[in-house]
């Protein structure tokens, strides 16, 4: 049985790694995205992985896209929320828009989608979430109070929703990138990229393709005795 897997933020970035990863391995996979209609379609073009639009802040907006979805092409046996936005500002700069925005998109999305499709994982008794954490929601970084407490937040509903799943068959867990080399670090000028690196102890940048591998095993068959797990996959940058 070909397993249905959502993607939010699923055509770039680590996202797109995940969803090609996904599909490699035999998931019929959807990859949501929230505005670039052109980085969309090249996405779809390039890759043959449908590809759907909608704000994964609006709470009925991922309700109606979940059920199109199911009546289009079936149940959703894997949701994995990655979908996220940064808006860096110092606790004295930063607005409450930024701050709101932050959490809206990358932590409400969680909740939106995890409740667009619980509900049909557990009567079916199988379901797999991962949700997309960081290493600054676990160890803090300047400058991002809403990031960081958005990811931290998600580290904690993964604990809270793989409780409430556990019996049905059904699993969430976590995964905590450290520095990834994707299109969001792009803009970190060279002085400041070479301070990040000195402070991971491998010594590189993750690649996302690194990341996309521990979402396939999490969302496998083989992984239904790991629940309420955060997988760090940030080159030793921080443990505890």
């Amino acid at each position: 049985m070909t397993r249905i897997a959502v993607v939010t933020g699923g055509t770039r970035g680590i996202g797109e790694a995940i969803s090609l990863k996904l599909k490699e391995k035999g998931r019929f996979v959807i990859a949501n995205y929230g505005g670039n209609d052109v980085a969309a379609k090249e996405f779809s073009d390039r890759t043959g992985i449908a590809v759907r639009k909608w704000d994964v802040g609006d709470h009925q907006a991922c309700m109606d896209a979940c059920a199109a979805i199911e009546s289009e092409f079936g149940p959703v046996d894997i949701m994995v929320n990655n979908a996220g936005i940064t808006r860096d500002a110092t606790m004295v700069k930063m607005t409450f828009e930024q701050w709101d925005e932050v959490i809206r998109v990358d932590l409400t999305g969680c909740f939106n989608m995890a409740k667009a499709v619980f509900s049909g994982m557990r009567e079916r008794k199988w379901g797999r979430i991962v949700n997309v954490g960081s290493v600054n929601g676990q160890g803090g970084q300047i400058g991002q109070v809403n990031y960081a407490a958005a990811k931290s937040g998600i580290h904690g509903f993964t604990k809270s929703l793989a409780m409430e799943g556990a019996r049905f068959g059904v699993t969430a867990n976590a995964i905590a990138p450290g520095y990834i080399a994707t299109e969001m670090l792009a803009t970190i000028p060279d002085n400041v990229m070479e301070k990040i690196v000195a402070q991971i102890p491998i010594g590189r940048l993750g690649q996302a393709d690194e990341i996309a591998r521990g979402v396939e095993f999490l969302t496998s068959d083989n992984a239904g005795f790991i629940t309420g797990s955060t997988l760090s996959i940030n080159g030793g940058q921080h443990m505890y």
